[in-house]
């Protein structure tokens, strides 16, 4: 019997993941953050400690591992693969490979080896596969580089529309009373000079309220999330002209809570807008199982196993890992 390992690791946590050959979950381990960007130390002893969990629930050695995959948020550039190589190369694991988070969030999301996906979750990021493997990636570094959008972009625009509006800049909205009681201000006007006084951040608890006072028929919530869909629109359809990809049959995954918890009707067909006529065969998936699905996928293929369908489907029956890790 074989054994794969898949990681996805992030800003806030990792997951690693260990499956028999017929997709069957072995075992999973947890870690803390793992983005080396923000913490390189951290995230080498976040990625140490899932693995070496993981491992240890299902009885294995790192050489009993086939093929590992690992999706690293942060890994980018080749900047970034300076660092984390030697990082994975110390797990001792006799194959693996390291690719982008939203690769595994690309493969999660499609029964195809190829396709687009589109993140929009604290940031924005999209990247796309040729079948013939190539590969672009579209964003991901922030607003002073062309992005725009995510949770901490959306909380900022919801916050100054309220300002705004207070300040007769803007048209009434309903975000106005929803982040004032969010925030527990009596009045915008205490908001504003509190926030400005103390120099607080813009919380990205607020980033719900806009499909909140969307659904309610807000017209200033509505038009921020229409934007939000036009600018992961555009870098979708960049990534596709690319790739090439205009005549290709293959899915758009949609990923992030953004996009996978808000109400996609406020968002999705803004995306369709620009990118249904440049590619007519291309398909909007919502990824609706762990991204980590992908690196477990991924780690199969680097192994040179063509999966199956009933091992793919038996890979996404991993849809939550909370219960699996609950206190670990």
């Amino acid at each position: 019997m074989k054994y794969y390992l898949g990681m996805d690791a992030g800003g806030s946590k990792t997951y690693a993941v260990i499956t028999d050959e017929t997709g069957r979950l072995v075992a999973a381990g947890k870690g803390g953050p793992g983005n080396h960007q923000i913490d390189r130390d951290t995230a080498a002893q976040s990625i140490r400690r899932a693995v070496a969990q993981a491992l240890g629930q299902a009885g294995l050695r790192e050489q009993d591992i086939a093929a590992a995959c690992f999706g690293l948020a942060g890994a980018d550039r080749e900047a970034d693969f300076r660092i984390l190589r030697p990082m994975i190369a110390e797990l001792e694991l006799p194959v693996s490979d390291i690719v982008c988070d939203t690769v595994i969030a690309l493969r999660a999301g499609t029964s195809k080896p190829y396709g687009v996906v589109a993140i929009c979750g604290s940031g924005t990021n999209c990247v796309g596969v040729s079948p013939a493997g190539e590969m672009y990636q579209c964003g991901g570094f922030g607003y002073p580089y062309g992005d725009f959008g995510g949770g901490g972009d959306l909380a900022a625009e919801a916050f100054r529309a309220v300002i705004r509006a207070w300040e007769g800049r803007e048209e009434e909205t309903l975000l106005t009373a929803l982040v004032t009681k969010e925030l527990d201000y009596p009045s915008v006007e205490h908001m504003f000079h509190h926030f400005l006084d103390h120099a607080l951040p813009v919380p990205l608890e607020l980033t719900p309220l806009l499909f909140e006072a969307a659904a309610q028929g807000d017209r200033v919530a509505a038009r921020i999330l229409r934007v939000q869909g036009t600018e992961l629109g555009l870098a979708a359809r960049a990534v596709i002209r690319r790739l090439g990809m205009q005549r290709e049959t293959f899915d758009l995954v949609l990923a992030g809570s953004v996009l996978t918890r808000g109400d996609g009707q406020f968002i999705h067909p803004y995306i369709v807008e620009l990118v249904q006529p440049e590619a007519p065969g291309c398909r909007l998936q919502v990824l609706d199982v762990e991204p980590v699905v992908g690196a477990i996928l991924l780690a199969m293929e680097k192994d040179g196993t063509t999966v199956s369908e009933p091992v793919q489907e038996q890979v996404r029956r991993i849809s939550d890992l909370k219960g699996v890790l609950a206190g670990g």
